[in-house]
């Protein structure tokens, strides 16, 4: 969400963002049709970030694709703010012994960015893959993250959520969802009831500081049609653990936004 300060800066990552989301070099003619932006003021900022090789250009197809500038800059953040680099090895394990789809994840404004991922013995196709950004009202990694934030934090989280409903297991207010997160923190884990996608199911645990900061979430992904939530519910402690380790592993970094329970708070 931009604040009204934020000004040139805001806006020129605001084209970034398109640019990104499409996946592919895109022309300036795509990026103009949804653009909020007139003309000039478009091909100004896209100028800017070419120059500066947050985007790079190509003339012969006249496409704008992320830059390697930006390249350089996403695996230095990787490193330095990723819980991935500290997790791998666990993640390696967790996958070698349970031999199911592993996501790891933490929270970015309000959503889910997942970080890193182990791939089944047998793979499912489904959305969530390293570098995406899911939401968090309908997946077991988001729910798992929201249920440990501090009351205030979960307020403004919550009113970043869109609640469309994606399944007829979704939650499409935040009311439910609260109900549901109490008891989260009751069972120090949470499920994706198909939630996000049909067929599509998780058991996810947070990844806690000592102080009970939410560093990020961990999870086992499965389908309806080789396993259920009893199932994956027997995974609890292995999983739980693999989050114990990743976190005692992380207490020398210093991760940005790591926010932490109040006492009595939700």
């Amino acid at each position: 969400m931009r604040d009204a300060g934020d000004g040139t800066v805001a806006k020129a990552l605001e084209v970034l963002d398109r640019v990104a989301a499409y996946g592919r070099p895109v022309r300036f003619s795509d990026l103009l049709e949804n653009s909020p932006y007139p003309k000039a003021t478009l091909y100004r900022f896209l100028q800017t970030l070419t120059r500066q090789r947050m985007l790079s250009y190509d003339p012969d197809r006249q496409t704008y694709a992320l830059g390697m500038r930006l390249v350089k800059l996403a695996h230095t953040a990787w490193a330095q703010s990723s819980l991935a680099p500290i997790a791998q090895d666990h993640l390696d394990r967790l996958s070698g012994m349970i031999g199911e789809t592993v996501h790891l994840a933490q929270l970015d404004n309000g959503q889910v960015l997942y970080v890193d991922k182990r791939n089944a013995r047998q793979p499912i196709q489904m959305f969530a893959q390293a570098g995406k950004i899911g939401p968090a009202y309908c997946t077991g990694v988001g729910k798992v993250m929201l249920a440990h934030l501090p009351e205030e934090a979960l307020d403004q989280a919550l009113a970043r959520q869109s609640w469309h409903r994606f399944t007829d297991h979704t939650h499409t207010g935040p009311d439910s969802l609260r109900a549901e997160l109490a008891q989260i923190r009751a069972n120090g884990f949470g499920y994706d009831r198909e939630e996000h996608e049909p067929g599509i199911i998780c058991i996810a645990v947070p990844i806690l500081t000592a102080t009970g900061g939410v560093l990020g979430a961990l999870s086992v992904t499965s389908s309806t049609s080789r396993t259920d939530l009893d199932q994956l519910g027997r995974l609890s402690i292995p999983l739980r653990q693999t989050a114990e380790a990743i976190a005692r592993d992380a207490q020398p970094w210093a991760f940005p936004q790591t926010q932490t329970r109040k006492q009595g708070g939700a």
